[in-house]
């Protein structure tokens, strides 16, 4: 299967020895430089990861207006922003705003969240569950509000006497971009959540983390949750083919740089363990040589089921070694496995 090939940034930024992302302008600017650079390069997409109250990209859409606005063809998207966080309405408008900026290459991850750096730091942007609510159920609300409107529905009653002249009918978030509802994703993290995604005509995007729901490796487990939400998928009619992602960290050490920072530091296997009190699986990553890599990736079953594979890559290192990083996977690795 041909693939899209993106990369994903959690942004870190740290005035640490040999880091060369220091600060958050370092961090965010940076961001867009290697979009542009990943474009010039042939890579499909530039994603964003999003964590609040973190040295981290926090606030996403004035960076993917950023980024929007200095490429061309790359898809520009987040993995994923926390809607525990989100007012949906505010969300749809920034997302529209910045989708027409990129003309239309938004692809949006959003899901219910992580652990974060503080205790239910929703309560801080002024968010609690409803009575009954858990806080993943808030997110779900939260996501359905903004699936609704970003559909471009009217529904809002207009002023009758408006400071500026209305359209006829019920009014609707604005700016509206064609095309973007279909292009939101849902970070699953079980099954159970993929095929609430399907229910909800969201695209799928598992990362490298999921919950241990059979003791199986990690790829097996990730493989079986792409077949639930396709199997789900298929009993809906949202009248567009859907999409799924998978994360990976993957290294081809080609050169001796390569080899100083990442030769070794492949977790050879699957790690099981609680978060949040839920058994977990974190899947492995690869560092190797380019032929060895390859034959290593054609046993990933998650990466063969996917159509769309994101590389996380260590932002600290900065622009010209993470541009680097995705050449070698896109010219030493992907061609090898019919992805290219």
């Amino acid at each position: 299967m041909t693939k899209k090939i993106g990369f994903l940034s959690f942004g870190h930024w740290q005035p640490a020895p040999g880091s060369q992302v220091r600060t958050a302008a370092d961090a965010l600017n940076q961001s867009i430089e290697l979009a542009v650079a990943a474009e010039e390069i042939g890579v499909d997409g530039a994603y964003v990861r999003v964590h609040h109250f973190a040295r981290q990209l926090g606030s996403p859409f004035p960076l993917l207006a950023a980024m929007g606005a200095r490429t061309s063809r790359i898809e520009i998207g987040t993995g994923v922003i926390d809607m525990r966080y989100a007012n949906p309405l505010a969300f749809a408008e920034d997302a529209g705003a910045a989708d027409l900026i990129a003309g239309g290459r938004l692809q949006l991850g959003i899901s219910r969240g992580s652990p974060e750096q503080v205790i239910d730091g929703w309560r801080y942007f002024g968010y609690q569950p409803a009575e009954g609510e858990s806080d993943a159920d808030m997110a779900r609300r939260h996501t359905e509000v903004a699936l609704d409107v970003l559909t471009g529905r009217q529904f809002a009653e207009p002023n009758p006497r408006p400071m500026f002249p209305n359209p006829p009918g019920l009014l609707r978030i604005e700016p509206y971009s064609e095309g973007l509802r279909e292009r939101i994703w849902w970070g699953a993290g079980s099954d159970a959540t993929a095929r609430w995604a399907a229910q909800k005509g969201m695209n799928l995007m598992s990362s490298t983390l999921k919950d241990d729901e059979s003791g199986e490796p990690f790829h097996v487990q990730q493989r079986k949750q792409i077949d639930a939400f396709r199997e789900e998928w298929a009993q809906h009619d949202h009248g567009f083919e859907p999409r799924v992602s998978v994360s990976r960290s993957i290294f081809a050490i080609t050169s001796d740089l390569d080899r100083r920072y990442f030769l070794g530091s492949g977790d050879r296997a699957d790690q099981f363990g609680y978060i949040d009190n839920t058994r977990s699986v974190f899947g492995r990553s690869y560092a190797d040589e380019p032929d060895a890599l390859v034959e290593q990736l054609r046993e990933d079953e998650a990466i063969a089921a996917a159509d769309t594979l994101l590389l996380t890559v260590p932002n600290t290192l900065g622009v010209d070694y993470n541009a680097h990083v995705l050449d070698s996977i896109l010219t030493h690795v992907a061609p090898g496995l019919g992805w290219r």
